[in-house]
């Protein structure tokens, strides 16, 4: 990896190809990062589309990513783009290394929750110029269909008559909802805001290092993605298990940085809650089906084979799979997820 991007930037005569190149260590299952020593840089080399896009299509759609979240200042600048090329198949995007350390949870909750909220409160731009980002005409109805094509994998994952039952359950009610007419309000999304995500700086604030899911739909997506126990405790550095008063006052929080705008979104936290779990869940299931296929040769594309990353890391990834996918934290997820209905409903 690190003589394919050298040879890149060589043979683009890029200002940075003089700079020694440092692998930082592999801790996602799309993306590799390099360090450009000196420079403040750091190029993202995708190792796989995980929305199923072709090469430049998915480096244009990740750029974009970047470029709208920018306005509200907790993102990494984008400085470049490394097109697909021989040397590098999918690309690369050179942005801003963020200085700081992992979240600390809950204490760093309010933080990453303004940071999100950077995103939704960004002004919506008119629908013909939100692409290439997703916008679906139904985002909830995009997202039911969506988890559906991900729980087609639940009988090859083998997983406990339970769980599967478990599953079924919460899908049924997600489907019921999406049958009413009733939807929140869009917005700028990250869709994949999971604490490990970000990065916080010395003055207190969060910065959302990965963006390459960004989508316009539903905050209350973001919320739980950033509080939900198969979040947080998904990444070793920002590992912790929330208390339910903890994710209520992270809900809250949000609320008062969103302002009147949080009024009508209020009452969806606790079914979007259950939809991103849903979603959550049932890509572990497809993680533990696909993860054993080798890997393919094309640049192009969704590619979970466990042979594109580090064998640290596919074994860290396996290890929670395994563990989100048992009865008793199933059932730790649905008994919260009740409580929250009790207590944050309107």
């Amino acid at each position: 990896m690190l003589e394919q991007l050298r040879r890149e930037l060589t043979a683009l005569a890029h200002p940075l190809a003089g700079c020694a190149l440092q692998p930082m260590s592999d801790k996602g299952l799309a993306h590799d990062h390099v360090r450009l020593a000196g420079s403040g840089w750091l190029a993202r080399i995708p190792k796989q589309s995980q929305m199923g896009l072709a090469a430049v299509r998915n480096l244009d759609y990740q750029r974009t990513c970047f470029e709208r979240a920018a306005p509200g200042g907790h993102s990494p600048a984008l400085h470049g783009v490394l097109a697909p090329s021989a040397n590098l198949p999918r690309g690369a995007l050179l942005v801003a290394e963020i200085e700081g350390r992992a979240a600390r949870l809950p204490g760093d909750l309010g933080a990453i929750v303004r940071a999100l909220g950077s995103l939704h409160a960004l002004p919506l731009p008119p629908r013909a110029k939100r692409s290439p980002l997703q916008d679906e005409r139904d985002p909830l109805k995009s997202l039911c269909d969506e988890i559906a094509a991900q729980a087609r994998f639940l009988a090859g994952a083998k997983v406990a008559p339970e769980v599967a039952g478990a599953i079924e359950s919460q899908q049924q009610r997600l489907q019921a909802l999406c049958d009413q007419a009733a939807r929140p309000r869009r917005h700028l999304i990250a869709f994949d805001g999971h604490p490990g995500n970000f990065i916080v700086r010395a003055d207190g604030s969060a910065v959302l290092v990965d963006l390459e899911k960004c989508r316009y739909s539903y905050p209350g997506l973001d919320l739980a993605h950033a509080t939900l126990y198969t979040s947080t405790t998904w990444d070793v550095d920002s590992h912790a298990v929330l208390s339910e008063g903890e994710i209520m006052a992270a809900y809250r929080a949000w609320d008062r940085f969103m302002g009147a705008a949080a009024g009508e979104a209020a009452r969806w936290h606790v079914p979007l809650r259950g939809a991103m779990w849903l979603w959550s869940i049932t890509w572990c299931a497809k993680w533990r089906v696909l993860s054993r296929e080798r890997e393919g040769p094309s640049g192009d594309g969704e590619d979970w084979s466990a042979d594109r990353s580090e064998a640290a890391l596919v074994t860290h990834v396996r290890g929670r799979v395994e563990h989100y996918l048992s009865a008793p934290v199933v059932a730790r997820v649905l008994h919260e997820l009740a409580m929250l209905e009790r207590v944050l409903s309107p």
